[in-house]
């Protein structure tokens, strides 16, 4: 008897993957705000703040109750009308810690307060859930798969019936981005997002179009992925485990802004452009950096805003990926506007 396959039986297939790489799995029904264990209080809500805030006092346990509780207020004041502007500001959050002030021994003291443990991604709460509900303006949305560190929601993942001819990737793209209008509260708060019809699967950014959607090719950052194993079970394994996760979301990762001039009017706007790095260039760069670090016999010395990092944004714009690692080259950040020439890896 011939095996139908489903958009459920992916789902379940993708979450199966998900628990197997350490994430923990609940029905979002099952936590929802009118169920009898809800971790929201209203289906407006996007965090899983009980969540955040565990995560918290446990990365930050020198940092005083209060002031933790004014960086969880924080995360939750990003109101600017553009989406693009909220997405960049939490990642900055995300990525180099809030700034807090507090009184200690008779002293002002300034600090950072951490959401993520970069350093020990087991000290993070991975969780995966599915059919979770969002109300926006009245408006009623459910993504099929939200990937949430420490109560934040940092990956979306849409998911087609490779069975239905008319269920395909492009569509899964679409579905995302009427979310993105329909609930971009949820989205303030994204690190990338995926969309897989079950045989292909790709990730891009908020602000990429389809074309910049990319396969991950491979699960173990040696050798590409068989054509003969799905691209979800591979992206899954390669861009979702706990380590490529973290490291992708604070170190490949950036906001690029260019001018754009209305020829009518003169008005001259600023063009925000998130990008993501590709799976060669995210490889390439830790390689370059892991070579260099034998070579020369440095290791570098965390700082308080950087542990373990050796690789650094170049610039405030994000136009590169800079690296300590080897001097005079360049590595060039997938656009998802431009071109993914890298060369290190000597061509696209």
């Amino acid at each position: 008897m011939e095996k139908k396959i489903t958009e459920n039986a992916i789902e379940q297939f993708a979450i199966e993957l998900l628990e197997k790489s350490g994430y923990q799995y609940i029905f979002a029904p099952s936590i929802a705000p009118d169920s009898d264990t809800p971790e929201r209080e209203s289906f407006e809500d996007v965090l899983l703040i009980e969540r955040l805030q565990t995560a918290i006092s446990r990365i930050n346990p020198e940092i005083p109750g209060d002031i933790r509780e004014d960086a969880v207020k924080q995360i939750l004041r990003l109101n600017s009308p553009e989406l693009i502007t909220n997405n960049e500001t939490f990642h900055r959050m995300l990525t180099e810690g809030i700034k807090v002030s507090y009184q200690k021994n008779g002293s002002d003291r300034g600090d950072l307060v951490w959401l993520i443990d970069f350093k020990n991604p087991d000290n993070n709460d991975f969780l995966v859930t599915n059919q979770f509900t969002v109300i926006e303006n009245s408006v009623n949305k459910r993504p099929d798969i939200i990937l949430f560190v420490n109560g934040l929601p940092l990956v979306v993942i849409e998911l087609k019936n490779p069975a239905d001819e008319n269920a395909t990737v492009i569509s899964a793209f679409r579905q995302l981005q009427t979310y993105k209008q329909a609930i971009s509260t949820l989205f303030t708060y994204n690190g990338f997002m995926i969309i897989s019809d079950g045989l292909e699967a790709k990730a891009g950014s908020i602000s990429a179009g389809l074309s910049r959607f990319m396969a991950w090719k491979t699960a173990d950052g040696k050798v590409e992925a068989s054509p003969l194993i799905g691209q979800l079970e591979t992206l899954i394994k390669g861009m979702l485990n706990k380590n490529t996760l973290l490291d992708l979301l604070r170190h490949f990762v950036v906001f690029e802004k260019s001018k754009k001039e209305d020829k009518e009017t003169g008005i001259i706007t600023i063009q925000t452009v998130k990008k993501l790095a590709y799976y060669h260039q995210y490889y390439a760069v830790n390689r370059a950096v892991e070579s260099t670090i034998r070579a020369s016999g440095y290791v570098p010395t965390p700082g308080p805003s950087q542990e373990g990092n050796t690789i650094s944004l170049a610039s405030q714009e994000g136009n590169t990926l800079d690296h300590a690692a080897q001097e005079g080259s360049t590595i060039s950040l997938a656009s998802q506007e431009g071109n993914t020439k890298s060369p290190l890896l000597g061509g696209d």
